[in-house]
């Protein structure tokens, strides 16, 4: 933080010097190239006046400190006090052809006797030749360089900049390190406030949640110890029964199926919990692609069709085709776990609906039985980890409790919402609503 600070300080300090030195340097150059266009328009005017008492002679008289050109009518050159040779015509020259209209000229151009880029200043005679003076450009930035001296003053107060921005920066930072987060209301600086009133909140908030993990975990394990037990209890009091031979031969068969049973059991139990804790730690790698949900809820009504019949439980898919991105076995683990729940909490002879919509901004998927129904002070508690509304019943059709967990964490891993609409013995309806591509 103290480097940003820091960093952003000098900047404007150096941006804002920058600026001032190029204003500076502007006004300088703006200022010496207009002196220097004044000191040519009085020589000149000194040169005419001499030219028309002396003529040539006095042309040639004076000390030549810029370059002097007479120029006739027709722009042929009189006298240069440069070049002794013929000089090429100068009537198309922009100062001459202004002085012949207006009395005078000036500009900046590169010379094309010399190369160099010259000042020059042309005024008109009375017998309408024109004399211009000019002087290379050279000489107007040497005046500039002579403010050079101001660079290492610019030099120096960057320095200074630097200094003070790295002053102010740890000035800045300072109180903010000196917080003590383990007791924050030891605040000498009232502009620090508002921060430390978040701090404080935060800090109550992680406290909270810190609390509620905590009993969460506390509950999970309680509940997962409890699951186990049953299970493995029946299968210990089996495997007794049997390998003290007080099972008659006729029913070790049943025995056996027994365990089997409540052997499967133990391992979907622990199969869930091991896809709750990856989707607690998003540790679900498997690749996203794109998915029609309507494929996805066909095939698997069609996996639980036989289920269905052994209940007299007509299932039915209506809609359209919807296609979402996600990760096709989460997905398809979700969609079995509502529509075998809406199977399991159904009335014999009832029906389960899924249907599938598409909309611009999202897609969904709903599974509507005709079963039960969940009581409405239970309808907020049916996601929770082994939470059951009615456990006889429910553990009589089987079930390890964490099938409407896995689709609330699945649902949450791809951003999709969950809504409930349920009424006693008239039914159950889960929707999820996915965001569109």
């Amino acid at each position: 933080m103290t480097k940003t600070i820091f960093r952003s300080t000098f900047l404007v300090g150096v941006s804002v010097l920058l600026m001032c030195a190029v204003l500076f340097f502007g006004l300088q150059y703006t200022q010496a190239r207009e002196e220097t266009y004044e000191a040519l328009r009085e020589e000149a005017l000194y040169a005419v006046h001499g030219l028309s008492l002396s003529g040539i002679e006095y042309l040639d008289s004076l000390d030549h400190i810029n370059r002097i050109t007479w120029i006739d009518m027709d722009g042929s050159v009189l006298y240069d006090s440069e070049f002794s040779g013929t000089v090429a015509n100068q009537g198309t020259c922009p100062e001459v052809r202004l002085a012949m209209d207006s009395g005078e000229g000036q500009g900046i151009r590169k010379s094309e006797s010399s190369g160099v880029t010259t000042m020059y200043y042309a005024c008109l005679c009375e017998d309408n030749t024109v004399l211009r003076l000019c002087r290379p450009l050279s000489t107007l930035r040497y005046i500039v360089i002579t403010v050079s001296p101001m660079l290492l003053v610019f030099v120096l107060v960057l320095l200074i900049s630097g200094t003070l921005a790295f002053r102010v920066a740890k000035q800045i930072v300072h109180p903010i390190n000196a917080i003590n987060l383990d007791h924050p209301d030891a605040n000498i600086y009232p502009e620090l406030s508002p921060l430390i009133s978040r701090i404080q909140e935060q800090k109550q908030t992680i406290q909270e949640e810190m609390e509620q993990r905590e009993q969460m975990r506390r509950e999970f394990s309680a509940n997962v110890s409890h699951e186990l037990k049953t299970p493995l209890a029946s299968i210990c009091g089996f495997a007794e029964l049997m390998a003290q031979g007080v099972v008659p031969k006729e029913r070790v068969r049943e025995f056996s199926g027994d365990i089997y049973r409540e052997s499967q059991r133990m391992i979907t139990l622990v199969n869930d919990i091991i896809k709750l804790s990856r989707l607690d730690e998003n540790g679900i790698q498997a690749e996203w692609e794109k998915i029609n949900l309507y494929d996805l809820a066909a095939d698997t009504l069609d996996s639980l069709r036989p289920v269905a019949d052994k209940r007299n439980i007509a299932l039915k898919l209506t809609g359209s085709y919807a296609v979402v991105k996600g990760v096709w076995q989460l997905l398809n683990e979700m969609l079995y776990n509502l529509c075998d729940n809406a199977i399991k909490y159904n009335l014999p002879g009832g029906s389960v609906t899924v249907e599938v919509s598409a909309a611009e901004t999202e897609a969904k998927i709903s599974v509507e039985d005709t079963g039960i129904g969940i009581p409405k002070e239970h309808q907020k508690r049916v996601f929770e980890r082994f939470y059951r509304v009615d456990k006889s019943h429910s553990k009589e059709i089987g079930g390890t409790g964490l099938g409407l967990s896995i689709v609330k964490h699945g649902a949450q891993f791809h951003g999709a919402g969950v809504e409930l609409e349920s009424e006693p013995e008239k039914g159950t309806k889960v929707t999820l609503v996915f965001p569109n591509l």
